[in-house]
């Protein structure tokens, strides 16, 4: 699932979908860091956000975190599921577990900073 997959430094990813919209969520390694996922609180669709920007909060048995936009955007869609089922972030980070959609105009720029997966995996190990 991390084909074509980028990477913040904060720990969230971004991934394109077939329709040109994005999805957002947070990377393995930082599911890994925070353990058992307990609560995620997400923005309202139609919400727009500038790269960088809290967004959501996700909290677990050990912290809670504050997570942010890769690249600027309107939130699209949110996943319903990881609110009822927080644990899912535990349990596929990179599949069903995704945060937010958003749709986004963001120039090369925005996305300069981000790793792709696989030397984001290899800046965290």
């Amino acid at each position: 699932m991390s084909e074509g997959m980028l990477c913040s430094k904060s720990h969230e990813y971004i991934l394109e979908q077939e329709d040109g919209k994005y999805s957002i969520g947070l990377t393995d390694y930082a599911v890994e860091q925070l353990g058992d996922i307990v609560f995620v609180e997400l923005p309202e669709v139609g919400s727009t956000f500038t790269k960088n920007e809290a967004f959501a909060t996700v909290e677990s048995v050990k912290a809670a975190s504050e997570i942010y936009m890769p690249v600027s955007g309107t939130i699209t869609e949110i996943n319903e599921e990881i609110i009822s089922t927080p644990e899912l972030l535990n349990e596929d980070p990179h599949g069903k577990a995704w945060l937010v959609k958003i749709d986004s105009n963001a120039d090369d720029v925005e996305f300069k900073d981000l790793l792709d997966y696989a030397d984001y995996k290899e800046e965290v190990s």
